[in-house]
Order: structure tokens, then sequence, then C-alpha cells
């Protein structure tokens, strides 16, 4: 089995999206970034407006429209705390 990201997406009152998932991209102020397993640590402030796309296993993909917030990468996973954060329309998802 491929390795997994564990996965935590969380707004100001509550959590969002928490899971297994094969890969995490999200727009930083830096630019985009996509994280797998055994990415090295880093905080990344999110862009605003933004998006995080959650790649699962098995290729399905869920997508977050955020406001604010950081993205932090740890040896445990990565945790996305945002402002707010709704589900993208199908029309808006890349």
């Amino acid at each position: 089995m491929a390795q997994q990201l564990h996965v935590e997406l969380v707004a100001v009152e509550e959590k969002v999206w928490s899971g297994e998932a094969e890969m995490v991209v999200a727009r930083t102020t830096e630019g985009e970034l996509g994280v797998l397993p055994g990415h090295a640590p880093l905080l990344g402030q999110l862009a605003e407006p933004g998006q995080v796309r959650i790649k699962l296993p098995g290729g399905e993909q869920v997508t977050y429209d955020v406001d604010g917030g950081f993205l932090s990468v740890s040896a445990e996973g990565v945790t996305v705390l945002a402002e707010s954060a709704t589900p993208a329309s199908a029309a808006q998802s890349r």
C-alpha cells in the first residue's frame, strides 16, 4: 500500500475534514504547494482567496475554498487552519 498523509482541515469554529490522503495541494502566498508523504516540515500562509485540494486514495479528490489561515506540514501529517472553509462547487474545481 502506498504511503498516505493524515490530513486535518480545520476552520475557526469546526473541524471540516479529516482523513487519509495521497496528496494535498494548496495555494500559499509563496505559490502553489503540493505535499506528498515524507515532505519536509514547513509552515505556509494560505493565499486569499485560496483553495485546498485533497487527493484521496483511489483517485477521488475533495476541494475546499478557504479564506485566510495556514498550512502546517509535520511528521504527523498536514494541518490546514483556515478562517473559513467551504466545499468548492464542481465547476470551480480544477
